[in-house]
């Protein structure tokens, strides 16, 4: 193993692949890793999270029809040395797939563009993750639900997920993962959705850990953005009135 301390060989990935048809029908005209948040689109609010944990080697999926984010990276991108995949994939495993696979040869941090949390939020998953002893795969997780299909886990006392999946559980995750440097056995057939990948990986008995994060939003309909915006601003004024 490579001297060079696990904290400086973490790699990001960040899954921006999708359509965003809920957000489409709500009105917005744009790709949804650029639907704005609090005047910054929600690409620029990865980025943020990525620069706050110094974590500068990056691969992102977008897909084919992203021509605005393609063009946005390319302006705004240029302190990361960035791996930008254009592709249309059929499924939320394969674009995880994809880019898990690219940043094999060290620890790994991937996020969907549609988890909105505080850059410091961020940050904490990154160091308990880092804290993990072994080869444990991570999953943030919130008790905060307003996903309109939720995947809920159950942690034990030592916050290892006993369960995933079903109707009900002590948290629902959060759409961020750390993966080791040594990975998962690979299974043995695809998935058709990445949930069922990470029921897969709890069912087959693998060393998953769930790590508490505060209010997450999921991005997905135009009420998501309000909401995401009002929390924002909310805790801008607290910070004012600190000071």
């Amino acid at each position: 193993m490579t001297a060079q301390p696990l904290r400086a060989r973490i790699r990001g990935g960040i899954i921006a692949a999708g359509h965003g048809t809920r957000l489409r029908a709500d009105g917005y005209r744009v790709s949804k890793p650029m639907v704005p948040v609090a005047g910054r689109p929600l690409i620029g609010l990865m980025l943020e999270r990525f620069r706050a944990a110094g974590i500068r080697r990056l691969s992102i999926i977008i897909n084919e029809a992203s021509d605005d984010c393609r063009n946005w990276l390319g302006d705004h991108a240029r302190d990361f040395d960035l791996d930008l995949i254009v592709r249309t994939t059929p499924s939320s495993y394969v674009s995880f797939r994809t880019v898990a696979d690219r940043l094999l040869g060290g620890p790994a941090v991937i996020t969907t563009v549609d988890a909105v949390m505080p850059p410091r939020d961020f940050c904490g998953f990154v160091e308990a993750a880092v804290g993990i002893a072994g080869d444990a795969v991570a999953l943030g997780v919130s008790d905060h639900v307003d996903d309109e299909n939720p995947l809920w886990v159950t942690l034990d006392a030592d916050g290892r997920i006993r369960r995933l999946g079903g109707g009900s559980g002590t948290h629902v995750t959060a759409g961020v993962y750390w993966l080791p440097e040594r990975r998962p056995a690979e299974p043995t057939a695809g998935f058709a959705r990445l949930r069922d990948y990470l029921g897969w990986l709890v069912a087959t008995h693998q060393p998953v850990r769930g790590i508490v994060l505060p209010r997450v939003f999921d991005i997905d309909r135009a009420s998501d953005v309000a909401a995401a915006e009002a929390a924002e601003f909310a805790l801008a004024a607290e910070i004012v009135e600190r000071a």
